[in-house]
């Protein structure tokens, strides 16, 4: 079984990705997984921190002459802002007076709650974790599932879709999504140009303003043979384990599943996915079974059915506010401003990218439940015979 942790805090010595299931064999490029952590730190609208970090992949185990070997796989990704906090978060006893407390809960983030759950008289230690800074880990280890499911031809990819008011106002084409990760300038990671001035001009706003501003990323499997989840059981659904898994990303509040939001307001007739059949396979498509539009977005009855699979998260505003919200003191219980730590004005695109990490990562480890393999080769052979069988259905 595939499975993955991740450990460290925003500003300790390092970031820590542990998969554990991937099978051996895998070829690993760290060029592949360095370029998606750097990915994951573009986009307008980020802060000072992302100038600070050159974020890169040290894998410490699992990975012999390129390749996996079969035993759990440890990543370390430096923060180079750690030594500006040595003194403040050390592991052993230290001086007290360099703590760098965070004194009053900022509304909308982890502090208050978690300084509540564990018993803290701040919320210092909330943040170093609840921090999107761990999805840097989860980004590593979304790309050694990258590099696991493209020999079997199934790709990720996301683009943004909305920020603020701004919004992508047509579909975007896979071809189109997947030319968004070759760029080497990032600005908001939408494809149209006029649709993406808008969204930048939304994020200027924010900046002017002190606020900030969410947005909506889609990601999108291509590639995805029928038959990944079952009905079988609830918590085996194909849409419910990508709904949790970018639902557990920070600031996440909403996932969609194709045309779940609009399909809410319309009629069966205009929603449902007439079906077809060809005498062969089109654009190499694992099954002669075909559907005029992809409203479902890839999954029926909690099964993939060989469309793309496509799910967007609602992303909110960032709780860290240049021109703070109204708070308490921790210390008095006086009302006072939320606390302010460099941050974000806009992580919707880098949001996309850590989505696509987790939906790779639940791809990867369906994929394997049903093809089975302790090789690489074995897994392809698998799967290979399995498409074999539905394009003769």
């Amino acid at each position: 079984m595939l499975r993955f942790s991740t450990a460290g805090e925003s500003h300790g010595e390092s970031l820590i990705a542990l998969v554990s299931g991937l099978p051996a064999g895998v070829e690993i490029d760290l060029g592949f997984v360095d370029r998606e952590l750097w990915r994951r730190q573009q986009g307008y609208g980020r802060g000072g921190r992302m100038r600070i970090e050159q974020d890169r992949a040290h894998i410490l185990s699992g990975v012999r002459q390129g390749k996996t070997i079969g035993s759990p796989i440890a990543v370390e990704i430096a923060n180079h802002d750690w030594k500006n906090w040595t003194e403040s978060l050390p592991v052993e006893p230290g001086d007290p007076a360099r703590h760098k407390a965070v004194a009053s809960p900022r509304p909308g983030h982890a502090d208050l709650a978690g300084a509540l759950k564990y018993d803290f008289p701040e919320a210092r230690y909330v943040l170093e974790r609840a921090s999107a800074r761990e999805s840097t880990a989860r980004v590593a280890a979304g790309a050694l599932a990258k590099l696991l499911l493209k020999p079997l031809g199934i790709e990720v990819a996301s683009h943004v879709v909305r920020v603020g008011h701004a919004a992508l106002e047509r579909e975007a084409s896979w071809e189109e999504i997947r030319a968004l990760q070759e760029r080497e300038e990032v600005l908001l990671n939408c494809v149209d140009a006029e649709a993406e001035a808008r969204m930048k001009a939304e994020v200027d706003h924010v900046l002017r303003t002190g606020d900030s501003i969410g947005g909506i990323f889609e990601v999108v499997v291509h590639g995805a043979p029928p038959g990944i989840g079952t009905y079988a059981n609830w918590d085996e659904r194909l849409d419910g384990v990508l709904a949790g898994a970018v639902m557990s990303l920070q600031a996440v509040k909403a996932v969609e599943i194709g045309r779940g939001v609009t399909a809410a307001e319309s009629f069966g007739s205009a929603v449902h996915d007439p079906i077809g059949y060809s005498a062969e396979a089109q654009g190499g498509a694992p099954t002669r079974f075909t559907r005029a539009h992809n409203n479902a977005g890839g999954i029926e009855g909690g099964v993939s059915n060989g469309q793309e699979i496509v799910v967007r998260g609602y992303l909110k505003p960032i709780s860290t506010l240049r021109r703070p919200l109204e708070s308490v003191s921790f210390a008095t219980r006086e009302p006072t401003k939320a606390a302010y730590e460099r941050s974000d004005v806009c992580v919707v695109p880098a949001a996309g990218v850590a989505a696509e990490a987790m939906v790779a990562l639940s791809i990867a480890k369906l994929a394997l439940e049903k093809f089975g393999g302790d090789s690489a080769g074995e897994l392809c052979r698998n799967y290979h015979g399995y498409l074999e069988q539905i394009r003769r259905f």
